[in-house]
């Protein structure tokens, strides 16, 4: 007997409702291949309930104290601390990820990040008061934006809504989020939580398709549309929002170079950069994923790093798995894709299969002997797959690292303090780690160049992202 897949609804202006036409969609589960929920495949008349709503209960909300709304969000992190065995089950549910890895490595962050944009909420900052001109006082009012329209993707279904609700509600903003369709459940449960604590309105959440999406960003009064995803939605969303000169904030992918000199810890490197890699099937815009390697290391660098894709568990029934199925049957076909139209001087050191027959499941993967060109350097696989190309000087590393249309995150390692330097400087992306790859704080921002995007992630610049400035200059 199977039992009946669990039904999803929306949350719009403080109450669970079904699309307003009855339309579903199925939510798979990756691991199992099966139907575990429903959710609503909300239309226009669901978008703009849920919009409607939230620019009624914003006025109140933005009015709100920065002391008031830190607390609503300090009340929100300890909610999700105290719900956090069923938040991580409904997570892996929709995700496939190792429940116990993800308890250690993504809960702590995200009740972290809550609490970081809740303080943040308390410190707004802005040029002092003062006489620029004689007889008038000008000062800076740092003031929310409005409704925000936001759009999440399904590798860290809860962690990205935090980034986004996190620093549009401490800033004043009311906020409609739309879940991936392929995992809606852990975002309905958060809005579960967050209900009793948030007046209504203040928190939406609209389920559904691409199409869903896309009403959101086209409704009128959305003053700012936020997504993270592919370079094709970010194209439409931001095409889409200059219609009515929407604020639109844009995190799209990543294919981060990873730099290898020859004087680097290189069994370091290899165990940090494989689990920077295939981390969560290596669907992470930040995954170390196209190594550069310098010639004298190379082949000692590949051997090292085919092992440890050999060692790197995944499939059913891992109980030691460093990461589960990929998110659904089209991603799976993808990052297949990509390694089985391979160039003919392409060579698959380790893995490059599917795992099981059930189940959404790849093997660890390490691909060399590939060239600048190669379809698979340049495009995002946004699956367990590490290339590994080799270089002879700086420069050369430079400019392999560079030229891609990507701009997100890379790394260095070397023992050569000014050459981490001189790299640090010269890397054209948003963030540049040295001897080491994947970190985040809450602290620092997060966001990329080119066509990874732009705006920021976390911290106070991501708070910012959410403001607006006014002057207002006053006659003594």
């Amino acid at each position: 007997m199977t039992s009946e897949p669990r039904r999803l609804r929306n949350y719009i202006n403080g109450e669970f409702r079904d699309a307003a036409d009855g339309r579903t969609m199925d939510v798979i589960d990756p691991a199992t291949e099966e139907v575990y929920a429903t959710a609503p495949l909300s239309g226009a008349a669901d978008v703009d309930a849920a919009v409607q709503a939230a620019a009624a209960a914003f006025p109140g909300w933005r009015d709100a104290t920065p002391g008031a709304r830190q607390l609503a969000l300090l009340k929100v992190a300890d909610a999700l601390e105290a719900r956090a065995d069923e938040l991580l089950e409904t997570e892996c549910r929709d995700t496939g990820k190792p429940l116990q890895l993800t308890r250690e490595e993504e809960l702590p962050m995200m009740l972290d990040q809550v609490r970081f944009f809740a303080g943040a909420a308390r410190m707004l900052e802005g040029k002092s008061a003062g006489e620029y001109m004689d007889g008038l006082t000008s000062y800076v009012r740092r003031e929310p934006i409005g409704v925000c329209a936001q759009v999440t993707p399904w590798n860290y279904p809860v962690m990205m809504a935090i980034w986004k609700f996190a620093p549009a509600l401490a800033a004043g903003n009311t906020v409609v989020l739309k879940p991936a369709d392929t995992t809606p459940a852990a975002t309905v449960l958060l809005a579960e939580i967050m209900g009793g604590i948030l007046p209504k309105g203040v928190f939406n959440v609209v389920c559904g398709d691409r199409d869903t999406g896309r009403l959101m960003v086209e409704h009128p009064t959305p003053a700012m549309a936020s997504i993270t995803g592919s370079v094709r939605a970010g194209t439409e969303v931001a095409g889409s929002a200059a219609k009515d000169l929407k604020r639109v904030h844009l995190e799209l992918g990543g294919k981060a170079p990873v730099i290898v000199f020859d004087d680097a810890d290189i069994p370091k490197a290899v165990e940090d950069i494989a689990v920077a890699g295939y981390f969560n099937a290596g669907q992470d815009c930040t995954a170390a994923t196209r190594v550069l390697v310098h010639e004298s290391v190379h082949d000692e660098f590949v051997s090292a790093l085919a092992k440890a894709a050999a060692d790197t568990r995944t499939g059913p029934g891992e109980a030691d798995a460093l990461y589960g199925p990929l998110n659904n049957a089209a991603q799976l076909e993808r990052v297949a894709g990509f390694v089985d139209r391979l160039p003919a001087h392409a060579r698959v050191e380790a893995g490059g299969r599917r795992v099981g027959d059930k189940g959404y499941y790849y093997a660890a993967t390490v691909v060399s002997g590939l060239r600048q060109d190669d379809e698979i350097i340049q495009n995002e696989v946004f699956g367990p797959v590490i290339t590994v190309q080799s270089f002879a000087d700086e420069d050369q590393a430079l400019a392999f690292a560079n030229g891609v249309q990507y701009a997100l995150a890379s790394s260095v390692w070397t023992k050569d303090h000014g050459r981490a330097m001189r790299l640090s400087k010269a890397l054209d992306f948003g963030c540049v780690w040295i001897n080491t790859h994947i970190p985040l704080v809450a602290e620092m921002p997060h966001g990329g160049f080119k066509k990874s995007g732009y705006g920021k992630d976390l911290s106070s610049y991501g708070f910012d992202d959410y403001t607006r400035i006014k002057h207002v200059m006053t006659a003594l």
